[in-house]
């Protein structure tokens, strides 16, 4: 009887369901849980499809309440699960992704609390009772032999529908001009804001510059960077190859890190006194993470507005370095044990130029760490390549990925080069701590191979880290606290995005560690003045690092958009610019505010590089529709 009365109030037992749901998603990710404000946002789109329900269906309409709450549940749920990585709140567009979610599984159930199970609980205990065979037939309302509802009943359900309609648009139509999409979200609702992203992507236009309108010294202006008449360094290394190490996940603060005494990268510890270190560079990466950051290395141009650059831009004839190196006589290749289609990369591979890759078919599955062979056998494997390259007639450009040290940081306890405190252990802090460490021990005796063997004389030689390895939305409030008594200050944005930039350049001689900002889009320039080779006839959005005094660089979906870096800070916007907050980068105690000019000229630099791709010809020859 207490069933069947539960089960005949499904309006309101479903309400009160999703609302407690959709509480928790705002408290998670908005940190303000249940108020007024979520009744407001939330509910109105619950009650159209509620009403919808009561109006349309003939019978099984328990069904399709609970298909509707299996719905919107998985929808609040992956609303949690990315925004834990993420920071942004997931739409539509992360579909592109889906397939991977089971090749990076242990990275995406690592995200998982086990109070998030709780989300489905209503779903499986209604269900079996539903449709539990005794319980059946008292699951239908008594009081509703008639699929269609009385004409009063039906005239409350319309008037219902067109005031949560007003509701709807009414918590939409104010916020939608807000940069910021997280203030999107929390001011018109999780629903209300993924139906607006829908609808608002199918109708906008983007506003697209003419091609030759898109000019280097459009560029170089709204960046504030002048080409000197006669650049430092232009060709130092000229005639050198040149070797691009892609570090999996590396941050920054862990150079010259000790734990109990023990140091976390004794090898990146030595190197960078000897090289150049870059020590306020930035991570470019977008949805596409790992692969966004060889997009944007390779091209010099920013990821695409929440979509991985290999979903959305490998269709294009991309500008890019290997072509570059290509034309200058130099012969290519890139280096990856994973299997060359995850992320798309064969496409990318073929849009960007190199003249060959390597992936898992030749690495094979030896001593497998994440999603392929360990850091220890790609280095092994590639070497030999590297040698057979050198002894050829021409120089070479070679990208060496590594990815021991992927998300969430598993690797066998025989890999541990270091003994971690019993609080650490097991923490998502600590593996990435072991991961790294192992990361470092691997590359030590890389980089003594490139020394033995003369590549390391004869090579411009780069390194960098991909994307952040530890997501503030990730850490739990003792993993937080470990990091700050590492690091000795709360960690924030400015620590999560630095990543390294560790540059050795042969006949150079170096000094202390280098504060200039600069970020993954100014590899490319920089590495061309280097090598002296001209870009004068291939846009790009980055600037020689070596010849620059100040830099401006969009950050693109890990932050909201309008968010940019300047010399001095981090600054992410509000609704607007106006309530934006700046976040001051290592070393600066007072900062000057970021402008309104700088933020027009961050959004007019990821227009004209949307612009400029999405005029580009198509890399089967086909013209760009």
């Amino acid at each position: 009887m207490f069933w069947s009365k539960l089960l005949n109030r499904r309006f309101l037992l479903f309400t009160l369901l999703l609302l407690v749901k959709g509480s928790l998603v705002m408290y998670v990710v908005f940190d303000i849980g249940f108020s007024w404000e979520t009744l407001v946002t939330e509910l109105p789109f619950i009650w159209i499809v509620f009403c919808c329900i009561e109006l349309i269906a003939r019978k099984r309409k328990m069904l399709y309440y609970l298909l509707s709450d299996l719905l919107i549940t998985l929808l609040y749920f992956t609303v949690v699960i990315y925004y834990k990585y993420y920071g942004v709140i997931v739409t539509y567009h992360a579909l592109h992704q889906a397939d991977k979610v089971t090749k990076v599984g242990e990275s995406t159930y690592s995200l998982l609390d086990p109070y998030y199970l709780l989300f489905f609980i209503d779903i499986v205990i209604l269900g079996a009772v539903h449709f539990w065979p005794k319980r059946k037939a008292a699951s239908e309302p008594s009081f509703a032999p008639h699929w269609r509802p009385r004409p009063t009943r039906r005239m409350a359900l319309y008037a219902m529908i067109a005031a949560s309609i007003a509701l709807c648009v009414f918590n939409i139509w104010p916020n939608r001009a807000s940069m910021n999409e997280n203030k999107q979200a929390e001011d018109m609702g999780i629903l209300n804001y993924e139906v607006y992203t829908l609808l608002s992507d199918s109708t906008e236009k983007q506003d697209v510059v003419p091609m030759q309108d898109i000019t280097q010294a459009k560029i170089d202006g709204l960046k504030g960077f002048r080409e000197p008449a006669s650049p430092k360094y232009f060709g130092a290394a000229k005639g050198k190859n040149l070797i691009i190490l892609q570090m999996e996940s590396f941050q920054d603060f862990l150079i010259g890190l000790k734990i109990n005494g023990q140091e976390v990268t004794p090898n990146l510890n030595k190197l960078v006194q000897e090289t150049f270190h870059y020590d306020r560079f930035y991570t470019m990466a977008g949805q596409g993470t790992t692969s966004d950051a060889e997009y944007v290395v390779n091209t010099s141009l920013y990821v695409p507005h929440h979509e991985a650059a290999t979903d959305k831009y490998v269709e294009k004839a991309l500008p890019s370095l290997p072509k570059l190196m290509h034309a200058n006589g130099y012969d290519t290749a890139t280096f990856h044990t994973n299997e060359v289609h995850f992320w798309n990369r064969s496409e990318l591979y073929k849009s960007i130029g190199w003249d060959r890759y390597y992936d898992q078919k030749f690495y094979g599955d030896e001593d497998h760490i994440a999603f392929g062979s360990s850091d220890e056998i790609l280095y092994a494997k590639t070497i030999p390549e590297l040698q057979r390259m050198d002894r050829a007639d021409k120089p070479f450009y070679a990208q060496v990925i590594s990815m021991s040290a992927h998300h969430p940081y598993k690797i066998p306890e025989s890999k541990y080069k270091m003994t971690l405190p019993e609080n650490m252990e097991d923490t998502l802090v600590g593996n990435y701590i072991h991961a790294q460490n192992y990361a470092d021990y691997a590359l030590g005796a890389f980089i003594q191979d490139l020394k033995n063997t003369g590549l390391w004389d004869d090579s411009v030689i780069l390194m960098y880290g991909d994307h952040q390895g530890l997501p503030i939305y990730s850490l739990s409030g003792d993993e937080k606290d470990m990091l700050k008594d590492m690091l000795g200050h709360e960690y924030g944005y400015p620590d999560m995005f630095r990543i390294p930039l560790i540059m050795h350049v042969p006949g150079l001689t170096y000094g202390a560690a280098q504060h200039d900002v600069g970020g993954q889009i100014d590899i490319l320039p920089t590495v061309a003045n280097l090598l002296g080779v001209s870009t004068a006839n291939q846009i790009h959005f980055g600037e020689d690092l070596l010849n620059q005094s100040s830099n401006l660089l969009p950050m693109r979906h890990f932050l909201p958009t309008g968010s940019f870096i300047t010399d001095e800070s981090i600054f992410v916007p509000g609704k607007e610019y106006q309530d934006g907050t700046n976040f001051p980068l290592p070393g600066e105690t007072e900062t000057t505010p970021a402008t309104d000019a700088q933020y027009e000229r961050s959004l007019q630099l990821l227009n004209l590089a949307d612009s400029f791709v999405s005029q580009l010809p198509n890399k089967d020859g086909s013209p760009n529709e």
